[in-house]
């Protein structure tokens, strides 16, 4: 049952992630994702291997936190309005769509607490898990997206504010390295390390508002 609503919740949520990457660049001049028809909250368009099957289905099986991606929305650069201060927008237009949605689920949550005497049992215990994944998924994704390692959106952040030869030099060594890395942190375990203390800080905050 637990991966029953689980699944849903997170392959929305990386599309809803990389949909904000293609809807930024599009706002910004670059209508590449648009002409390819992938600035949609279509799925299929959306779906990647590994980042949308495998890492899910192996953070599931191994007790990691839950997280994974989808095909990326395809930008270019040369085309943005602005390219290096816009590509910046672009990249933490994914993390900032999964922190508006935790938001709303945060919110639905806090509804559906007020109200639950008015609805059945079922519903309420199928609502407040549905919400609850959507929460800690999307805080997850967010933090998660935002360490800065290239080709993670964090990266692409702290590229496009470092001076110019500080980034290309930057941009150099993790195209190299990156995904060896960020690999290695998922497989061994050591994202957690970096990404459950920010999770826990922000889950702390919205349990304060739910008790309001």
């Amino acid at each position: 049952m637990e991966i029953i609503v689980l699944l849903p919740v997170l392959f929305f949520s990386i599309v809803l992630h990389e949909f904000a990457h293609g809807y930024a660049a599009y706002r910004c001049g670059d209508d590449t994702a648009y002409m390819l028809g992938r600035l949609t909250l279509n799925p299929v368009k959306h779906i990647d291997p590994v980042g949308t099957l495998v890492v899910p289905a192996f953070c599931y099986l191994t007790g990691l936190p839950m997280f994974g991606w989808a095909k990326p929305v395809p930008i270019s650069v040369q085309r943005l309005d602005s390219p290096r201060a816009d590509m910046g927008k672009v990249a933490l237009a994914g993390p900032f769509a999964n922190f508006a949605l935790a938001v709303v689920c945060v919110i639905a949550l806090k509804f559906l607490l007020i109200t639950a005497s008015h609805i059945s049992e079922t519903t309420v215990k199928t609502l407040f898990h549905l919400l609850q994944y959507g929460i800690t998924v999307n805080i997850l994704l967010a933090v998660f997206n935002l360490i800065p390692i290239p080709p993670l959106d964090g990266g692409r952040i702290a590229a496009s504010l470092l001076p110019v030869r500080a980034a290309f030099k930057y941009e150099l060594f993790f195209s190299r390295y990156g995904m060896y890395i960020i690999l290695a942190l998922i497989l061994t375990g050591g994202v957690r390390y970096i990404v459950m203390p920010a999770v826990v800080f922000m889950m702390s905050l919205f349990a304060k508002f739910l008790m309001l």
